[in-house]
């Protein structure tokens, strides 16, 4: 049974960091792609890192610069560090898991909330 669970969400003013943590229960972790999405209310879900097996690295426009993804494969685990945090980065955050060329291997997280307000 697979399983991702995110961690490390809370509320933060305005410049301040989180740190996020997703601790996956897959067979064979260093194979899947890792990435992070978001969701705030009215908004559609939308991708805010990803890194892959070998490790190349997406993010959005909107948050170069201030997140860094990470993985640490031996700990199944992957990072989002968030700083010089703005509200409109409030939203649930969503770690997913993806199989490259296997698209029957998706798995999703439950979501943590991250709040950023003064």
């Amino acid at each position: 049974q697979v399983q991702l669970v995110e961690s490390g969400g809370g509320l933060v003013q305005p410049g301040g960091s989180l740190r996020l943590s997703c601790a996956a229960s897959l067979r064979v972790f260093s194979i899947y792609s890792m990435g992070w999405y978001r969701q705030a209310p009215g908004k559609q879900r939308e991708l805010v890192a990803a890194i892959t097996s070998g490790g190349r690295i997406n993010y959005a426009d909107s948050v170069k610069g201030r997140f860094t993804i990470s993985r640490d494969n031996a700990k199944n685990t992957v990072y989002l560090q968030m700083n010089s945090l703005k509200p409109e980065d409030t939203a649930l955050y969503y770690c997913n898991a993806r199989r490259p060329l296997r698209p029957d291997d998706d798995y999703w997280g439950q979501g943590t909330q991250v709040t950023v307000s003064s």
